[in-house]
């Protein structure tokens, strides 16, 4: 299978925009209680756009966990919700020689999957219909649509209509979900011949979380890209509650003072259909001249 190498910018500008945003919380954000008790600091509505044309938005103040994020979102292109199948996907192996093996979902199989009931052993931990199956397999009134293979099927036919929308929430299924998407729609748009993506996430983790879903988004947004024979152009990323939890402050004011570096540039598989896609690995997939700063460690919020 043949590679695509899109080459991006050496400039640091593009992760420029988030690190003002996590100064603008510390110091105008409002604190509030949440769900998980901890508390945060946050503000309510951002956006950010990052040139897809010219920077893969990787963020190079810490290290980005890349094999995470492909790992994932090739997870949910796949329509799957059992959390050891994604553990086989970023580690490459069966699920029965993984069972000391975490993911980043592990925490929320355990704890508000097995609440719900879901099955929960050390080779099957499942999330309920979580991102996959609202992906892949929307069920309304037992007819389940694949929004996947709608959306590109749109994009094809109907390039200009303002309709290319994928929802992860599901206002049916919610409740049956161990956590509900942060991230619950987002719509594509084509001009010039570039595919644009524009991501709604109603609750940002900004310190961990945020990164991590620019990287996987605009995965995506290259990905369908090059499904439909188009460039990528822009991905903007719209926040609603934006915050940063009370203990990631000190990681926030170390990360706020370091320079971003040299952008990466992305190598990916030649896809032509979205099955190909689902069944890629993620050793295919690359950030080439990436060299980040070292990671910030920080406690995730279950």
């Amino acid at each position: 299978m043949g590679h695509l190498n899109f080459k991006f910018g050496k400039k640091g500008s593009l992760m420029k925009q988030y690190l003002s945003a996590l100064e603008h919380i510390l110091e105008s954000g409002k604190d509030r209680d949440d769900r998980t008790g901890i508390g945060t600091r946050g503000i309510f509505g951002h956006q950010m756009r990052f040139d897809l044309r010219k920077n893969f938005p990787a963020i190079t103040t810490k290290k980005l966990a890349w094999r995470s994020v492909v790992s994932e979102l090739l997870w949910f292109l796949e329509g799957s919700t059992d959390e050891r199948r994604l553990a086989e996907i970023h580690f490459g192996k069966n699920r029965k020689e993984l069972t000391d093996k975490k993911t980043i979902w592990t925490a929320n199989a355990d704890k508000q999957g097995k609440a719900l009931g879901y099955t929960n052993t050390n080779t099957v931990k499942e999330l309920g219909p979580v991102y996959g199956s609202q992906w892949r397999s929307w069920t309304d009134k037992n007819q389940h649509v694949d929004q996947i293979t709608e959306v590109l099927n749109s994009l094809k036919k109907n390039p200009y209509s303002r309709r290319h929308i994928v929802s992860a929430w599901n206002v049916g299924e919610v409740n049956k979900m161990a956590l509900p998407p942060c991230h619950t729609m987002f719509q594509f748009h084509i001009q010039d011949k570039e595919l644009s993506c524009q991501l709604y996430q109603r609750s940002a983790d900004m310190f961990l979380g945020v990164p991590f879903n620019i990287a996987s988004y605009s995965l995506l947004t290259c990905i369908m890209a090059k499904l439909l024979n188009l460039t990528p152009g822009e991905f903007i990323w719209t926040g609603g509650d934006c915050h940063i939890y009370h203990n990631h402050f000190e990681q926030v004011k170390e990360q706020v003072q370091r320079k971003p570096q040299h952008a990466p540039t992305l190598s990916m598989p030649d896809f032509k259909f979205i099955e190909d896609v689902a069944a890629a690995t993620p050793k295919e997939f690359n950030l080439l001249d990436y060299n980040p700063m070292d990671s910030i460690k920080a406690p995730m919020a279950v």
